[in-house]
């Protein structure tokens, strides 16, 4: 009996020790890792993974971009001490997006850029261009030049041609020639009428001296130049004056300029202007401007600027796209702060840059400017920035897609004053809405010409496009707005003649940079259009293009980064 106790006993003593050991433990285990879950669910519930090219991804864990594959990576903390205005970003994040910021300065002192830009082409010098013609009639026997761009040297033998009347004439020449003792008038008269044929006197004594009419004579060139067309042929019939050869002298081109109608007060004849050719980058040519034209196209709102440039070596070619600048030494138009254009974000009525305002900290301020003129690639600041300043020139798009998603001031995303001026349309008129509206649909067909990489479609569908354009009537409407049509009509044609698929993207770029803002202000869509961003683009610059559809398809990249891009706004 008392072993059995002592058994019950020891047994209930082992379970209960064992019961603790086991269950007590575990308790605490779970507990413990309750607790730790806890804070590493809370942790989490902080902490995101957001992609630098394109921060509209949010992950709650680390990963790849689900767009471009680049890793994720962490997303700056909201900062409620922060002015709506300003926004913090990680030191990582700004590299990964490679932001780059410049200092804003003037356009005076060494390495300024102030000056009025304009773009042209080489030209013929018209003045130099001769023409060389048949001084008699009759029949090409053969002609020793046949196509275009040959170089031909004074006297050299250009064709031969049988003359019926010239032949007539060596023979008057021959029988005067006999008499010029009796008849002095008479054989004098006979010569001087086959000078006027353009006869030399070593020509007219080598008849006289062989006593043979020659029946097929020879023509030969009275300029050195280079063929710039062939007007005969072999076996054609020609008058006297006719046409068989135009010849330009290429030592000295032209460069012709496009100037817009609110840069010709800027310009005068004589100013020095600075030009560039694309094929020689690296060399500057120098000349004056020599012709304004009086006269304003109406269509493209432009005068026509034209220098003379000489060309010995001939390294200019007509049909050359060049570049030029006007340096404004008195500073009366040009002279200011200069910012590249790339830091400038355009909503239409609104441009926008971002300030970094400490140097140590990646801090940035959204920040209002009023632009002045554009010179090339930099635009003139009137209000808005001082001199010294530090502005975000590549990755401008970046940051302000960040500001969207922290809920802060940003391009699209406007509060209080900033939203008013937002609403802020362009005065259009009707007609002109309903003109415009009618190219959307070609837009769209260039558009997606880009995104499957047709460029034969594309410089189709952007020739249909111009012709399109030039018929709308915008004398009416605000400088603004001409201006905007201006560059769209121009833009077009850069697309339409460029062989290249990415100069042709590159300009499709700057057309939509003027072509949203208009579709913007239009009244009275059929459809939604969808406004839609790439912060890739332009070498990591961004830029904008429409669609009818809310899908992604990246006309800058095509099948390469197809998905690249969102949604940023929308034109109901």
């Amino acid at each position: 009996m008392k072993k059995n106790i002592l058994y019950i006993v020891i047994a209930v003593s082992v379970g209960l020790l064992s019961g603790y050991l086991i269950f007590g433990r575990t308790i605490k285990k779970d507990s413990a890792v309750k607790d730790v879950s806890d804070t590493h669910e809370h942790e989490s519930m902080e902490e995101f993974w957001t992609c630098s090219m394109h921060p509209q991804v949010m992950k709650t864990e680390p990963g790849d971009c689900p767009i471009c594959g680049m890793d994720l990576i962490p997303a700056a903390a909201g900062d409620q001490s922060l002015d709506p205005n300003e926004i913090r970003m990680t030191k990582n994040a700004m590299a990964l997006a490679n932001i780059q910021t410049s200092v804003v300065g003037d356009g005076e002192g060494e390495g300024g850029t102030n000056g009025l830009s304009l773009s042209g082409k080489i030209a013929q010098n018209e003045e130099k261009i001769s023409v060389q013609a048949s001084y008699f009639d009759g029949r090409i026997e053969k002609l020793n030049v046949t196509y275009e761009g040959q170089n031909i040297q004074k006297g050299q033998l250009l064709a031969t041609i049988y003359a019926p009347d010239l032949v007539a004439a060596q023979q008057e020449l021959l029988t005067a020639g006999t008499l010029k003792k009796d008849q002095p008038s008479l054989y004098n008269a006979v010569r001087n009428k086959l000078k006027l044929w353009k006869l030399s006197e070593n020509q007219i004594n080598s008849i006289e001296k062989s006593g043979r009419v020659l029946e097929n004579f020879p023509v030969y060139a009275t300029v050195s130049g280079t063929v710039s067309q062939v007007m005969s042929a072999a076996g054609d019939y020609v008058k006297r004056g006719q046409p068989l050869l135009k010849v330009s002298n290429l030592n000295t081109v032209w460069a012709e300029f496009d100037a817009y109608e609110n840069q010709i007060a800027q310009l005068k004849k004589g100013d020095t202007i600075a030009i560039i050719a694309n094929s020689y980058s690296n060399k500057n040519f120098k000349a004056q401007i020599s012709f304004i034209e009086p006269m304003l196209d109406t269509q493209s709102r432009t005068v026509r600027v034209r220098a003379t440039l000489n060309n010995p070596e001939g390294l200019l070619k007509p049909g050359m796209f060049v570049t030029g600048n006007v340096s404004q030494k008195d500073g009366s138009s040009s002279a200011g702060l200069i910012i590249p254009a790339s830091a400038v974000l355009w909503t239409g009525e609104r441009s926008l840059v971002y300030v970094k305002t400490d140097k140590n900290t990646p801090l940035f301020e959204m920040r209002e400017v009023t632009l002045g003129n554009r010179s090339g690639e930099n635009y003139n600041i009137a209000s808005g920035l001082t001199a010294g300043e530090e502005v975000v020139t590549n990755g401008t798009f970046t940051i302000d897609a960040a500001a969207q998603l922290q809920d802060k001031k940003s391009m699209m995303n406007q509060v209080g004053e900033a939203s008013a001026m937002k609403g802020m349309p362009m005065e259009l008129s009707k007609n002109f809405q309903l003109d415009f509206q009618l190219i959307l649909p070609d837009y769209m067909v260039l558009k997606e010409a880009f995104v499957s990489s047709n460029d034969a479609q594309i410089s189709a569908v952007a020739k249909k496009m111009v012709t399109a354009m030039k018929k709308i009537n915008i004398a009416s409407l605000k400088n603004m707005v001409q201006s905007h049509v201006n560059t769209i009509i121009k833009t077009l044609q850069d697309i339409e003649t460029e062989n290249k698929l990415e100069e042709q993207r590159k300009a499709f770029a700057i057309l939509n940079e003027n072509f949203v803002p208009i579709t913007k202000a239009l009244k009275g869509l059929s459809q939604e259009i969808y406004i839609q961003k790439c912060p890739m683009a332009a070498n990591n610059k961004g830029a904008l293009w429409l669609s009818d559809k809310k899908i992604i398809k990246n006309p800058y990249y095509g099948e390469v980064m197809i998905n690249c891009g969102s949604v940023i706004d929308s034109i109901k």
